[in-house]
C-alpha cells in the first residue's frame, strides 16, 4: 500500500514538474508588442555603438518624431510598412551611416528589403567618385533578416561589431 502511495506521490510530483515548465515555456513564446519591440530596437542600437560619433543622427521610433518624414523618404519607407522600428541615418551627404532595425508589416518583408537595398545602392552611388572612405563603409553594409523576422541593416565604420551587438540583443530578449 505504501508503494502504491508513494508512486502515486511521485507520478504527481513529476506532473506537476512537467505542467510547470510547458507553463514555463509557453510565456517564454508569447511574441512582444510592437511597443516592446520597438524598445527593445531602440535601447538595441543606442548600446551598439557611442552615440557621439555623430551627435546630428536622430533616432526614429515613432511617425511623430521631427525626423520622421525625412527618414521614411530617405528609405522609401512608410509606416504602414512596419509594425515596429527603430531607423536612424545621417542627414548629412558627407557621412555613409545608416541603421535600420525593422519588424516588418505582414506581406510587407520584400518591400522592405527592397526599400532598404535601394538606400544602399543610392549611398554607394552617391559616394562612389566622392569619398572614398564613405563609398567602402556604405559597399560594406550588412543586411540581413534575422530567425524572429527583424530586417536589420547596418552601414557603420564598424558595422560588424555594431550589427552583432544589436543582432545579440534582439535575439537575446527572444530567448
Amino acid at each position: 500500500m505504501r508503494r502504491i502511495a508513494y508512486h502515486c506521490l511521485t507520478l504527481l510530483t513529476l506532473c506537476g514538474l512537467l505542467t510547470g515548465c510547458t507553463a514555463a515555456s509557453q510565456e517564454e513564446d508569447t511574441p512582444l508588442t510592437p511597443q516592446e519591440r520597438t524598445e527593445l530596437y531602440k535601447t538595441a542600437i543606442e548600446d551598439s555603438h557611442a552615440r557621439d560619433e555623430n551627435p546630428f543622427v536622430e533616432l526614429v521610433t515613432s511617425p511623430e518624431d521631427d525626423m520622421a518624414e525625412f527618414l521614411f523618404t530617405a528609405l522609401d519607407l512608410e509606416a504602414e510598412d512596419m509594425t515596429a522600428y527603430a531607423l536612424a541615418i545621417s542627414p548629412v551627404n558627407v557621412q555613409a551611416y545608416g541603421i535600420a532595425a525593422v519588424y516588418p508589416a505582414d506581406g510587407k518583408e520584400d518591400d522592405v528589403l527592397e526599400a532598404l537595398n535601394g538606400f544602399i545602392d543610392t549611398q554607394k552611388e552617391s559616394f562612389q567618385q566622392y569619398l572614398e572612405e564613405e563609398y567602402e563603409t556604405a559597399s560594406n553594409t550588412r543586411l540581413e533578416t534575422l530567425e524572429d523576422g527583424t530586417i536589420l541593416m547596418v552601414m557603420h565604420p564598424d558595422q560588424d561589431t555594431v550589427f552583432d551587438t544589436i543582432r545579440d540583443a534582439v535575439e537575446s530578449a527572444q530567448s
